[in-house]
């Protein structure tokens, strides 16, 4: 496209653009908005309040879940790992672990496989 039909392009939907800001200008709806956006922001200003502290302020549904929280019971946790002692049997050496990272355990079950390792488990 050359640029002289790109800059054309560009001026229409200016054009569009404009034509729509200016009948939405005309809406009522539009004016009522304007009109609270503006008494609300005096507002705020004269009680020093920020936008945070009006959403806080209104939020009904946060303000009841913080106080139903303190009545129920805590939220539960990820239940603990349970300790893992697998013995080599054919070193005696003995590896306790609560998850599957651990450097020996990994080594044992490269070396003699995974099925061995777990039927090692005391």
């Amino acid at each position: 496209m050359s640029k002289l039909a790109e800059f054309r392009a560009l001026e229409q939907k200016l054009a569009e653009q404009l034509a729509q800001m200016e009948s939405m200008k005309s809406d009522a709806g539009l004016k009522k908005e304007m009109e609270f956006e503006e008494k609300l922001k005096a507002l705020m200003t004269q009680y020093d309040k920020g936008l945070r502290d009006i959403v806080d302020l209104l939020d009904v549904s946060a303000a009841s879940s913080s106080r139903g929280a303190s009545k129920a019971a805590p939220a539960r946790q990820r239940k603990e790992r349970v300790l893992k002692v697998y013995k080599n049997p054919k070193t005696g050496e003995l590896v306790e672990t609560k998850g599957g990272n651990h450097k020996v355990l990994k080594a044992w079950k490269e070396q003699h496989g995974a099925q061995t390792v777990e039927s090692w488990l005391q």
